[in-house]
């Protein structure tokens, strides 16, 4: 056994223990110290093994443990890919488990968190580890069932118990279809091995079903339109910490699950995957942020935010399936690379924003921002951090989202090399629908921060909020000072995935360390180059001089005046813009085919006193096209199958006469 693998192998061993010790203690004082400091350091020492790996470049590691299917084994394996997805769950681990120290206090149910928290992280390091099927899946049922728990920890909230329902329900019906991608890539030979489904090669058939099952499975998971019912409703209603590892981390296992099937298992891709792919990627970003816009709920608007940069990863990856099934590894690896640039920057900026959300409801209980305003005065500190992150997900430089996006779109302008016409066309315009989400990302995210920290107060909770503790306010700045170091340094973080590259592409993009002052060129310079570290500096000495020059040589004289308050005098809270009311105008231009939206105006009659009513009605298409028929025939089913229940003996042995009588014809008849 390679000591490498054994020593990342007692990791998840340690956080089940850690689970199993939080099981017993849960319920005395000492508990949240105890279970987020051990989930911490054992995702910290683990965070150390990988990067040392990763930055060594050394090569594969393999282990089997006499576990699982008889005469196989449970397989594991450490290599670039999954040496960058265990940076990528472990560190976000550590953060979120520095971020419990605090939260976890405040925690009303924490005998019901603490014991499934360390499980999670131990589900999540076993998927990423996983080498054969067997392994891989059940792992991934246990990270789902894990990840359940965490969802109905408070499960009084009726709101919650169907969160937890239609996530489990999407669970297994995600894994029922990556255990038909297993086996079909198994093949008639039934071998669970990841190496042996390597040399399997199936045909263009077979391919194209594992390529929809996969998109079926790690899709559901991490979120892809139209299956990401659950998304909205399950990551708001878990703890706050919880939510930021769902969101900012398990999407990022299921886009693992996806690049392990697809660039690594499944062999050549076919050119049209790449169109599958992107139509998914570029529709479900559109969608999530068109979503998110609409909402007054700040988790929920963090969830369908999600769906959106899941949508610009999974285009990002489309196009890499395109170029590499035409034979151009360069174009290839730079839009493979901007795919995983982006895992590793939404980790950050997304695990930040659900912290800094949990911050909010722990100091004012709400997270309605119609209810909230004003709390910049009040959570100074928090208020910046999620500035931050609200800038890095609005993709504005020189923040990190801005550098991975805009590898994105330069993978895009490589597009009209491609040979097939069909790409050719597609491509450019879902970078249309692209450049399309990320503006309206930066309207989703003047929005959020603007309605919950300035302005006035809209209650008394926010008037009587103050600053939480120490331990969230270290998570919060660390993952601020993650996205800033990436978005001024992107070059080191491109050069770290190279190895990834190469062992799925076969190219790499150009070192960029190499590239005076640190300026990344992802193809040549003459075509385009970025140099995140200059924008830095230039926006600081630019707001520095500014700041001084108007402090020093503008007026002294002190005016005071009435401030404008938008065309509205009258200078109560009621009169601010609300969560709503900023998204009137999109929901009017997209409210029609994305929401079904319509508004309905109640007008009192002249010289009444009632007051006039403006009503919203919008609808999720997707789920009242794909689940409700779902559901209402289920319905239909186990009603009419309910009097199964009351039959007598004699029926009850006449229906098992029957079925085994049509199983001998099935067997007589099978040819």
């Amino acid at each position: 056994m390679n000591s490498t693998v054994a020593l990342l192998l007692c990791g998840p061993a340690a956080l089940l223990a850690t689970a199993v010790l939080a099981a017993a203690v849960s319920r005395h004082s000492f508990a949240t110290r105890l279970v987020y400091g051990a989930a911490f350091v054992i995702s910290a020492v683990l965070v150390v093994i990988v990067a040392g790996h990763l930055a060594g470049n050394s090569g594969e590691a393999s282990a089997t443990l006499p576990l699982g299917l008889p005469w196989t084994g449970a397989r594991f394996r450490l290599d670039g890919l999954s040496a960058f997805f265990l940076l990528v769950v472990n560190l976000g681990g550590a953060i979120a488990s520095l971020y419990g120290l605090g939260y976890g206090r405040h925690e009303s149910a924490p005998h019901r968190v603490m014991p499934f928290y360390p499980a999670f992280l131990a589900g999540m390091n076993l998927v990423v580890l996983a080498n054969d099927a067997f392994s891989f899946l059940l792992s991934w049922e246990f990270m789902s069932l894990a990840s359940w728990a965490l969802v109905m920890a408070h499960h009084r909230d009726e709101a919650n118990r169907r969160a937890g329902y239609i996530y489990l329900v999407m669970a297994s019906f995600g894994t029922m279809a990556l255990l038909l991608a297993f086996g079909l890539l198994a093949g008639p030979a039934g071998t669970y091995a990841f190496d042996a489904m390597r040399t399997a090669h199936p045909g263009p058939l077979a391919a194209g079903a594992v390529l929809v099952l996969m998109l079926l499975g790690a899709g559901s998971k991490a979120g892809l339109v139209p299956l990401h019912a659950w998304l909205p409703l399950a990551h708001p209603a878990a703890p706050s910490h919880v939510s930021a590892l769902m969101s900012g981390i398990m999407t990022k296992v299921a886009i693992y699950g996806f690049i392990r099937v697809v660039f690594d298992l499944l062999g050549e891709p076919a050119w049209w995957s790449g169109i599958a792919v992107l139509l998914i990627g570029g529709m479900t970003a559109v969608l999530g942020i068109l979503h998110a816009l609409m909402e007054k709920d700040l988790k929920r608007l963090l969830a369908y935010s999600t769906i959106e940069n899941i949508g610009v990863i999974f285009t990002s990856l489309g196009l890499a399936l395109a170029f590499k099934a035409n034979a151009m590894p360069s174009a290839a690896a730079l839009a493979f690379t901007a795919a995983l640039f982006h895992v590793l920057n939404h980790s950050f900026f997304k695990s930040l924003l659900f912290f800094g959300a949990g911050a909010v409801l722990t100091s004012t209980g709400e997270r309605d921002m119609e209810k909230l305003g004003g709390l910049i005065h009040r959570l100074p500190v928090t208020s910046f951090v999620f500035l931050v992150g609200c800038v890095s997900i609005s993709a504005l430089p020189p923040f990190n989202g801005f550098a991975s996006e805009w590898l994105v779109f330069q993978a895009i302008l490589r597009s009209p090399e491609l040979p097939q016409w069909g790409l050719k066309v597609i491509v450019p315009a879902v970078g249309g629908m692209l450049a399309l989400a990320a503006a309206l990302a930066a309207a989703c995210f003047v929005k959020a921060f603007g309605i919950t920290f300035l302005g006035r107060a809209r209650s008394a909770a926010v008037e009587r909020a103050h600053e939480v503790d120490r331990w969230s306010l270290a998570a919060m700045a660390v993952l601020a000072a993650f996205c800033l170091l990436a978005g001024i340094l992107p070059g080191f973080v491109i050069d770290a995935l190279s190895p990834v590259t190469i062992s799925l592409i076969g190219d790499r993009m150009p070192v960029q360390m190499a590239e005076p002052w640190l300026s990344i060129v992802p193809i040549a310079e003459s075509r385009s180059s970025y140099n995140g570290l200059l924008v830095f500096v230039f926006v600081t000495v630019s707001a520095s001089f500014a700041a001084f020059f108007i402090h020093r040589f503008a007026s002294h004289a002190l005016r005071r005046g009435i401030a404008w308050g938008c065309g509205f005098a009258d200078a109560v809270p009621a009169a601010q813009y609300t969560a709503v009311s900023f998204a009137q105008p999109i929901r009017r231009v997209f409210g029609g085919f994305a929401f079904r939206a319509r508004e309905t105006v109640d007008m009192p009659v002249p010289g009444s006193l009632e007051p006039a009513r403006l009503k919203v009605d919008m609808h999720d298409v997707a789920w009242e096209i794909f689940y409700q028929p779902i559901t209402g025939a289920i319905d239909f089913a186990t009603e009419r199958l309910n009097h199964l229940q009351f039959l007598t003996i004699r029926r009850y042995l006449t229906l098992v006469f029957l079925y085994l009588v049509i199983l001998l014809l099935v067997l007589a008849l099978w040819p």
